[in-house]
């Protein structure tokens, strides 16, 4: 646990790789192409919809999201691409005959969270900023 004066340093720091765990398996370049990931619209819903759901194929997807399937697999390659989003394989297809099916991983669901759903909750503590 760092120090109050070590934490102090830490505040003032100007670097932002800084702000990445000592031991980080993930790179600054990595962290920001998830949050250029989840600030496109589209991959947002689409994230916010695996999350809420647990799994689910990409005809479901293109189906809640009313989206045409090459659109719709463009942004989950995107989100696949940053571990923002992962598509497994069932060894026997489901119900609708279907093998593959998209989950959102734990970075997904942390950055959802944490990052613009908390944005989206605590707009009325930020209402004076943005009303000026």
């Amino acid at each position: 646990m760092p120090t109050r004066e070590q934490q102090s340093i830490d505040d003032e720091s100007v670097d932002p790789e800084d702000l990445l765990p000592e031991h980080s398996v993930l790179k600054l370049e990595e962290y920001l192409a998830m949050q250029n990931a989840i600030g496109n619209e589209t991959r947002f819903r689409i994230l916010y919809a695996l999350k809420q759901q647990s799994e689910m194929s990409a005809n479901h997807l293109k189906e809640a999201l009313e989206m045409r399937p090459n659109n719709l697999h463009y942004h989950l390659d995107q989100l696949c691409d940053v571990g923002l989003v992962q598509n497994r394989k069932r060894k026997t297809p489901d119900s609708d005959g279907l093998c593959s099916y998209y989950v959102a991983s734990g970075m997904g669901k942390a950055i959802l969270e944490h990052g613009g759903k908390e944005l989206m909750r605590r707009e009325h503590d930020f209402k004076d900023t943005y009303s000026s």
